[in-house]
């Protein structure tokens, strides 16, 4: 029996020059996968062993990889902790958009900022914070995270107004919410991370909004 002209059509396949709306392929769900399945191997190392003593071999090991598989995504150590604060960046970003369009520049970035250390775990983010203060490549990489977080805060603040005369005010909110950031880890650090991360990013926002009145 043959199908139906209706069918046929719905049948036609992709030409060579058209791309399937279902997203990434199989190769690129993959590499997602196995780049994802490196960076949550490192980390475990990092926190189990320290930074100095897991070697990229553990690394790749731990993740079921070559050694060669593991430059493919990343070229040292450094790089993998680097990627793991870009995605939270990332993240960081994707809620601040999400935030109501009433709420003002400097809410919408504390409450990203809380609902993101919320979804991470204390003892885990503790141990990562210690990690790269006490190593001084992963310490330096650290701070240009900072000028870097600073950037994209600022592009998605500007982005959440759309208006191009609230760039100034963006970026002056997201110096602000870095620095914040910044400094609040740190004391929550030097206070023995005793609590929670959320009530801490409160407490510092406060402190914010008490000196800017």
């Amino acid at each position: 029996m043959k199908a139906s002209k209706h069918a046929r059509k719905r049948a036609k396949p992709l030409s060579s020059g058209e791309k399937s709306p279902a997203g990434p392929g199989l190769r690129e769900r993959k590499q997602q996968q196995t780049r994802e399945r490196l960076k949550r191997a490192a980390m475990a190392l990092f926190l189990e062993r320290g930074f100095e003593a897991a070697t990229i071999d553990d690394i790749a090991a731990a993740a079921d990889v070559s050694r060669r598989s593991f430059f493919h995504y990343f070229a040292s150590k450094e790089d993998v902790v680097a990627a793991w604060q870009e995605d939270a960046a990332a993240a960081l970003v994707a809620g601040i958009l999400a935030r109501p369009a009433d709420e003002s520049m400097l809410t919408a970035a504390e409450n990203a900022i809380a609902a993101a250390v919320k979804r991470i775990d204390p003892t885990e983010a503790a141990a990562m914070s210690r990690l790269k203060r006490d190593n001084p490549a992963l310490h330096a990489r650290d701070q240009l995270k900072y000028e870097k977080l600073e950037r994209t805060l600022a592009d998605g603040l500007a982005q959440r107004a759309g208006r191009k005369s609230d760039r100034l005010k963006a970026r002056l909110v997201a110096m602000i919410a870095t620095g914040a950031m910044r400094v609040g880890g740190e004391s929550w650090i030097g206070e023995g991370a005793r609590e929670k991360p959320e009530a801490f990013v409160k407490r510092t926002f406060d402190a914010v909004r008490a000196i800017l009145k």
